[in-house]
């Protein structure tokens, strides 16, 4: 990831913002007709989403185990199997685990990582397969990386998000029309050789559906097994605030699951793959400004507030917690060495054992 201008940042755990002004400009012009059809479908298709989402009814009824999942990152092992202890502590059951293309050198870490956890207990595992510029470019290097990718975690993992966070320039994609052709390469290698697979996405960040619309409602000869969503809702407050005057987590998650139900390249099920709120004093750990930040005990309430809500709708599977050990915005604190589980972490073991 660190190849001009994209840079990423250890701290927060995300690529930085592309200060290359010039580039980003000219890369949004090249792709000027592709954001012309995401107003047009997001115009057409919208209306008809929000017309519909209150008659659409969810069906999930998980528990709570089956329900909540959590990030785990090889870049925070220790070498102590910390990450495994906390998650057996926790009685964690789902796992989401980044795997970066541009790092694909360090594939056998990765998947080494991902079996640690399955020592004492079972866990489903999902890949989020993290593309960067030079593999969304490249077709030919992006298909051989994927083949090792499956191959590697193939007898143990069936689940792959492809690609995440496609409507954000910093995360390597500037037009969907991009992400749409480099999920094609992936379902098109997955129908060739790795039939049992589910390959996930399209991973928008945020309530921005028309990005969801653009990816969802096209002519490409794609399907995604699952729809993942990184639906973080207002950083300055909780989950019941609102967006666009009544989008609050309920009727966002409602939109979404209309989405699904009117699109030809899904189905209903959909997983959120990345939710969080950043800490206050944390900086430059806290993935925003100060002003978003939050303490631990609001985190706590908003935490449990987030999973109450998208548990009780019925439209989704899974909620992937991001992430374990994060000093600005996760469970788990790991600065200077120590560890130190959050008020979050103790929360979130007692919902897990509610069941």
């Amino acid at each position: 990831m660190n190849k001009a201008p994209f840079f990423w940042d250890k701290y927060s755990d995300q690529p930085s913002v592309i200060k290359d002004k010039a580039y980003k400009k000219a890369m949004r012009k090249k792709y000027i007709f592709d954001y012309v059809k995401m107003l047009f479908f997001s115009l057409l298709i919208l209306p008809f989403a929000i017309l519909f989402m209150k008659l659409f009814k969810g069906k999930n009824n998980f528990s709570n185990k089956e329900f909540i999942g959590l990030g785990v990152n090889l870049d925070k092992d220790d070498g102590n199997n910390t990450q495994q202890k906390l998650i057996e502590e926790l009685g964690i059951k789902n796992l989401i685990i980044r795997v970066p293309l541009w790092d694909i050198k360090n594939i056998d870490s990765y998947v080494e990582f991902a079996k640690s956890f399955n020592e004492k207990s079972f866990k489903n595992i999902l890949i989020n397969i993290i593309q960067d510029r030079v593999h969304i470019e490249n077709h030919k290097l992006l298909k051989k990386d994927l083949d090792t990718v499956f191959s590697k975690f193939n007898s143990f993992v069936s689940e792959y998000q492809v690609g995440t966070t496609i409507n954000r320039a910093k995360w390597g994609f500037f037009a969907v029309k991009e992400y749409l052709e480099f999920f094609k390469i992936a379902q098109d290698l997955r129908d060739e050789k790795y039939k049992d697979l589910k390959l996930i996405g399209p991973s928008t960040i945020d309530f921005e559906y028309y990005y969801n619309i653009r990816a969802m409602f096209n002519l490409y000869n794609i399907k995604y097994d699952k729809i993942s969503s990184l639906l973080y809702v207002d950083r300055r407050g909780a989950p019941c605030n609102t967006q666009y005057i009544f989008f609050d987590t309920k009727n966002k998650i409602d939109l979404l699951y209309s989405l699904c139900k009117l699109s030809p390249k899904s189905n209903d099920k959909i997983y959120i793959t990345e939710v969080n709120w950043p800490l206050s004093n944390t900086a430059p750990y806290a993935p925003t400004s100060e002003k978003e930040c939050i303490s631990n005990e609001q985190y706590v309430k908003y935490m449990i507030e987030y999973l109450k809500i998208a548990k009780k709708s019925k439209k989704i599977q899974k909620v992937f917690w991001h992430q374990l050990i994060a000093p600005g915005y996760g469970l788990v604190d790991n600065r200077e060495g120590k560890i130190i589980k959050l008020p979050q972490f103790y929360a979130l073991k007692e919902v897990l054992n509610e069941d």
